[in-house]
């Protein structure tokens, strides 16, 4: 294997694929790649991705290495985080078989990650899985304790204009199969007009369809510029104890923001504030749902969500997947069946028709003739 390419890197996957473009050299410190980074990344098509870190360590059955591996990007693993002292952004990095070098300079070496590789890690995980899913039951239980108050009611909300009363609120994060879904729900959007609520990047996924949010949920760190300067509703997620790192961001760009201090993830905020402001349904697309979502997410239990389900569930629709079980696809056979079925009560019109009966009486004279019939 030799590649040649410019090289851009960060610790946080997240923030490298907005700047990362095709055919350079991603540069990550990302164990368990997720199936969301792993689409980022797939979406960008580098010529290679050098992880710092093992890519999937058999811990849990993390997808996103094999995503990439079968996009026919190759995986150089575990080459130690001197890649990050030793490279800086753009320079021209050459791989040969498993090492890195800048110019003549050897900086690390890996190995080159094999779907085989990946395969015997996912089977391992596998046999791994009750241990890791023990620990996620006792500390959702843990969490679900100190946050019962989603349940209870205690939440206070921020005072928003945008009227969400007895209306369909869809609620987007840049989760796995988000884009699938949201081109499947298409036409629901357009019908309904439902509220749109973007968690972080979510606000960016929306834009990417030519929506505009309503409201923008999260703690801005994944979020662009472009989206908050949308015209959208902010609602910075604070820590419980009312901790907003985000809001210095916002509020540095002149633009007006509400806090919300709540336990859990963004998402659950964003389906609490769609609950207490009298949405009549909520659909969710892209959202954590699963213990190999919050493992990927870095969370050790799913407390809130649980909690928050519990409590929005009788107008929660999860829209997650839904691309899978449903696509909106018109097959040519029915499409004949549909003209044939047109055109039989058009032609049984035009026939018994004054106006156009001489006609077909002249043309099947004619064919009559032609074919001496």
């Amino acid at each position: 294997m030799l590649i040649k390419g410019r090289a851009r890197l960060d610790r946080r996957t997240k923030n490298l694929v907005k700047r990362l473009r095709k055919n350079e050299i991603a540069i990550i410190n990302h164990d368990d790649i997720d199936e969301v980074a792993a689409n980022a990344l797939i979406d960008i098509k580098p010529q290679a991705v050098i992880n710092a870190l093992p890519s999937i360590t058999g811990r849990y059955p993390a997808k996103g290495a094999f995503k990439i591996l079968k996009a026919g990007i190759p995986i150089i693993d575990e080459v130690g985080e001197a890649v990050f002292e030793e490279i800086k952004e753009g320079a021209l990095v050459t791989i040969k078989d498993g090492e890195i070098f800048l110019g003549e300079k050897l900086i690390a070496h890996g190995r080159i990650l094999t779907l085989k590789d990946v395969e015997a890690r996912i089977k391992e995980a596998n046999k791994n899985i009750q241990v890791e899913l023990d620990n996620f039951v006792d500390n959702t239980l843990e969490y679900a304790k100190k946050e019962k108050d989603i349940l209870l009611g205690n939440t206070e909300v921020p005072s928003l204009t945008t009227n969400m009363l007895n209306r369909h609120v869809l609620i987007v994060v840049r989760g796995s199969s988000y884009k699938e879904d949201l081109r499947t729900i298409s036409s629901y959007i357009q019908e309904e007009r439902p509220v749109l609520i973007g968690v972080d990047g979510g606000a960016d996924a929306l834009l990417e369809f030519g929506l505009k949010p309503d409201i923008i949920v999260g703690d801005m760190d994944s979020v662009s510029d472009e989206a908050l300067k949308s015209g959208a509703e902010i609602v910075v997620h604070a820590y419980a104890d009312g901790r907003a790192p985000g809001f210095e961001r916002v509020k540095g760009m002149g633009i007006d923001a509400k806090i919300m201090p709540m336990p859990g993830t963004s998402e659950d905020v964003a389906m609490i504030l769609a609950w207490e402001y009298g949405a009549s349904l909520i659909v969710a697309v892209g959202t954590h749902s699963n213990m190999i979502d919050f493992l990927e997410k870095g969370r050790k239990g799913m407390g809130s969500t649980f909690l928050v389900r519990l409590k929005v569930g009788s107008i929660l629709v999860d829209a997650r997947g839904v691309s899978q079980l449903y696509r909106q696809s018109l097959q040519s056979k029915y499409l004949m069946q549909l003209l044939i079925a047109a055109m039989v009560p058009i032609t049984i019109i035009l026939w018994v028709s004054p106006a156009t009966k001489p006609f077909f009486k002249l043309l099947w004279l004619q064919i009559k003739l032609l074919f001496s019939i």
